[in-house]
């Protein structure tokens, strides 16, 4: 029995070998561990350890450091002095530390159908909630706030929900995190392969929910996102167009210190907008991404800077300019 995780694990990697497997498991095991001992203490006090974890991260990972600074120089550095950046740089950190750390393990004990509202508040949700109710559709957010709150709190309004998930290097870990978004409500898809099934959530006026920023390589469509060209993927667009289905871009962000939030929507892009443009597809991406920066500027603190959001960039293709 107790090598029975062990046996699993080297039938999922796909040239066996005992060292990386055992490093798997020891993984897979620390991870639990983890959430076995925050699992004792309030959230609050496992809140205050994890910004403390992050203030360390940030003096221990120069490399880390030295990406998020190279990211907000360009896209910030009008509005912000050096000394600024850097501290939203670490603040930065320290958020991420706080969800990484503590709320992503905790969520789906503290968000229920019953408690959601002693750690959500809701900003004028009502036409993003009436779209959802009437019909399939598409729900954006980015590497920002807290995104993974966003799908469980509209589960736990009674809205079911599926989202586009990348699958954990780690197949033990990977598992457990299925497990904990499924117990949350959570319908998922893994992203590789995702347009043959999301069509489907669509017509059954399922909600599907994308995260948004993510670089998508040399194929992707450049988009302006902060002033520079930004790869994107063209499948949301796609999938919007063939299905007819308005885009709402919301966002989850921290209000005060400890594990309250507001979920927000930035924008509802319809059908009817992108219908008349010469570029629709063009269009909707560059929209959609103009939206989720409007949210960051205001949060820039709880964005992750250090994401390599910006690592291709165009051969003489131009971007898209900002929606205005």
């Amino acid at each position: 029995m107790a090598l029975r995780p062990l046996r699993r694990l080297m039938e999922w990697t796909e040239a066996p070998h005992w060292l990386l497997a055992v490093r798997r498991l020891a993984e897979y095991l620390a991870v639990r561990l983890w959430t076995l001992i925050i699992s004792c203490f309030p959230i609050e006090m496992n809140l205050r350890t994890a910004r403390l974890m992050g203030r360390l991260w940030w003096a221990a990972m120069p490399r880390h450091r030295q990406r998020a600074l190279d990211n907000l120089r360009p896209a910030l550095g009008e509005h912000y002095d050096e000394r600024q950046l850097r501290q939203i740089a670490r603040r930065s950190f320290e958020h991420f530390a706080q969800l990484y750390l503590v709320e992503l393990a905790m969520t789906p004990r503290l968000v229920n159908e019953w408690s959601w509202a002693r750690h959500v508040e809701l900003d004028r949700l009502g036409a993003a909630l009436r779209a959802m109710w009437s019909g399939g559709v598409i729900l954006l957010t980015g590497h920002f706030g807290n995104y993974e709150l966003l799908g469980y709190t509209i589960c736990r309004l009674g809205l079911p929900l599926t989202a586009v998930m990348r699958p954990v290097d780690n197949p033990l870990i990977n598992r457990y995190v299925e497990r904990s978004r499924l117990a949350g409500g959570l319908s998922l898809l893994y992203k590789k392969g995702v347009t043959a099934m999301a069509g489907a959530v669509l017509d059954r006026g399922q909600p599907l929910c994308f995260i948004a920023d993510q670089d998508a390589g040399r194929k992707g469509l450049f988009v302006e996102f902060f002033g520079r060209p930004a790869s994107t993927y063209k499948s949301i667009g796609l999938l919007a167009m063939a299905k007819r289905v308005p885009i709402v871009v919301g966002y989850a962000v921290r209000v005060r210190p400890g594990f309250h939030y507001r979920i927000g929507v930035e924008r509802i892009i319809r059908p009817e907008e992108w219908e008349g443009q010469a570029d629709p597809l063009r269009w909707i991406t560059q929209t959609y991404s103009a939206a989720l920066e409007a949210a960051i500027r205001r949060h820039p603190e709880q964005y992750l800077w250090v994401h390599r959001r910006w690592k291709h960039q165009p051969r003489n293709v131009p971007a898209a300019p900002a929606e205005q």
